[in-house]
């Protein structure tokens, strides 16, 4: 139990696309939307910190408005769009997504995993990419990193991770609302 929910972890876990929840909520596809449309949505919900906010951020702060606290049960929120995630790889055949996913429970991020990116090229075009945003305003972008580009230039093999928050896997397993 967490809360007033009764969280069941059998397996299989439910499975949702970010944006296709996303679009559900907004109930109009967010691939078709404009960036503007997506800035006014989330100045209607006020949401906080859109200086300099791309698409990603724009995409990223209404899903966890609209959608995030509805994933109660345990749900993989799949393909990220790429302007959210650039250290990781293009999703095969949908190259505006990336490969990477996270898993829900009671209405927050559990753990984040994704295949990670080992072009070089690619990544110089996203750092900079978030180098702009940056310099708009945008202080969680990323910033240009030489070393680690140099570093892939050399050759990185496949790999992926998980990043896992053990202080909410703590909250869940204790039932508290704050991990204080």
């Amino acid at each position: 139990a967490f809360g007033v929910h009764q969280i069941c972890v059998e397996p299989p876990f439910r499975r949702i696309r970010l944006v296709d929840a996303l679009s559900e909520a907004l109930e109009e596809d967010v691939h078709e939307m404009p960036d503007g449309e997506l800035r006014r949505r989330a100045y209607k919900l006020d949401i906080p910190e859109l200086v300099g906010a791309g698409r990603g951020k724009l995409i990223d702060k209404l899903f966890g408005e609209l959608v995030e606290p509805s994933l109660i049960q345990p749900t993989f929120v799949l393909d990220h769009p790429k302007e959210l995630s650039p250290l990781a790889k293009p999703k095969r055949g949908e190259p505006h997504l990336t490969e990477r996913f996270e898993l829900y429970m009671a209405g927050m991020e559990v753990f984040n995993a994704f295949s990670e990116l080992n072009d070089p090229l690619d990544q110089r075009e996203r750092f900079e990419a978030q180098a702009a945003l940056r310099e708009e305003g945008d202080d969680e972008a990323q910033q240009i990193d030489d070393d680690y580009l140099r570093a892939l230039e050399y050759g990185l093999p496949p790999t992926g991770g998980v990043g896992m928050g053990i202080d909410r896997l703590v909250m869940l397993l204790t039932g508290q609302a704050s991990i204080r």
